[in-house]
């Protein structure tokens, strides 16, 4: 009985945890589906645009010039298409004087040496150390290399390609720039609030989490979160270049020409959130300082940071429906006193940190949101109250100055 019981439980716990572990796996294949599907929202205007492009561009070189092989001209309209939005005119550019430098480097070689395999490794590293000497990006480099091995490698049996390659290139970076401007403009304020919100909910969840940690003294759990927030770089990145893809398309493109205004406040908004992101791990860092060294943690203290979490995210909605972020406004300033009666009730040196870290990411968010600087300071002493600035240090009455800690970002 004893043997037979011992079975049983051992089975149950056996089966408790496949159980377990196959619902971890369901649920992070929901997850990863979920993902992949974000992902390929978010890159279906992209995917049509190519698309349309690169067949435009080849019935353009093909019936219009004459070009009976325009190999290069959607090669050249998905090139341009692929890289960061914000970058296309430079791209078309790049393209051409790779081209150059290319068809330029392959002709002299083959002239003076002919085709061959130890030819073409040599026209592919002279056209590399010229581009590279002359102090040209990288795609610039890159496109002279691959231009030279088409060059050495077509030129035998394909007559005269130089002065159609030149134009493959002309037509497709055109056709991709009108295709983006004209036929097929995305609409820049989707574009940015796409991209915004990753970075805004990582910014928001992990504020919740330290947050959550504070009340339950859970160390581990703010140290997730401080480790989760310092990998933001993607995050930023996409929201940065979304920012300079929506400017180029209210540029280039007569349709989206009246979101110009709404667009130079999403890009001033960008930096202040980079801030935001930087002094939150500040805080988050401290917090677990804080909670090792078993200091004080007033209430109000986590309170302030929920606060702050949650400006965040309504920073994010009243920006996607294109609203005055009056409530994210209020809720920084909601932050900001708590941080107050946290401080009034008694904090340590950790807890000093922290109380000053909320203050400095509040006026982050409210110049995110559209106020001065000066404005946003101002707004931060009101809410604290008459009382001394936590660390002793004078709250900027311009510019934010770096922050101190490494950056987490």
């Amino acid at each position: 009985m004893r043997r037979m019981g011992l079975r049983n439980g051992a089975r149950d716990i056996d089966g408790a945890r496949i159980s377990g572990a196959l619902e971890q796996i369901r649920h992070r294949g929901r997850a990863t589906l979920h993902d992949r599907l974000h992902r390929v929202r978010l890159s279906m205007g992209l995917a049509v645009q190519a698309g349309l492009a690169a067949g435009l561009s080849w019935l353009a070189a093909h019936e219009l010039l004459g070009n009976p092989q325009p190999v290069f001209a959607p090669i050249s309209a998905v090139g341009t298409l692929a890289v960061s939005v914000g970058q296309r005119f430079r791209r078309t550019v790049e393209l051409i004087v790779g081209v150059a430098v290319g068809v330029a480097v392959g002709d002299f070689l083959i002239f003076l040496l002919g085709t061959g395999a130890w030819q073409l490794g040599l026209v592919v590293s002279t056209a590399i150390i010229l581009t590279v000497f002359a102090g040209a990006s990288v795609a610039i480099v890159i496109q002279a290399a691959a231009t030279a091995v088409l060059i050495v490698t077509l030129s035998p049996s394909t007559q005269n390609l130089e002065i159609p390659r030149f134009v493959d290139a002309f037509v497709g970076g055109g056709i991709a720039l009108l295709v983006t401007a004209v036929l097929l403009p995305l609409h820049p304020i989707r574009v940015i609030n796409r991209a915004a919100r990753p970075a805004l909910d990582l910014l928001a969840a992990q504020l919740d989490i330290a947050a959550e940690g504070l009340r339950e003294r859970d160390r581990d759990r703010v140290q997730q979160a401080l480790e989760r927030l310092r990998n933001n770089k993607e995050e930023l990145a996409t929201f940065t270049e979304a920012i300079e893809g929506a400017k180029e398309t209210a540029m280039l493109s007569p349709a989206r020409w009246h979101r110009r205004d709404e667009l130079t406040h999403y890009g001033q908004a960008a930096e202040p959130i980079d801030r935001a992101m930087r002094n939150s791990g500040t805080l988050i860092r401290r917090a677990v300082t804080l909670i090792e060294d078993e200091e004080a943690i007033p209430e109000p203290m986590p309170d302030a940071v929920a606060h702050l979490a949650e400006s965040v995210r309504l920073l994010k909605h009243e920006f996607a429906v294109g609203e005055e972020p009056e409530k994210a406004r209020e809720r920084s300033l909601r932050a900001v006193s708590e941080a107050g009666r946290a401080y009034n009730e008694g904090v340590g040196f950790s807890g000093n940190v922290v109380i000053a870290q909320v203050r400095t990411t509040a006026s982050d968010l409210l110049v995110a949101s559209g106020l001065s600087q000066e404005e946003a300071n101002r707004l931060v002493r009101q809410s604290f109250g008459d009382r001394p600035q936590p660390g002793g240090q004078a709250e900027p009455e311009s510019a934010p100055k770096p922050p101190v800690a490494p950056p987490v970002g």
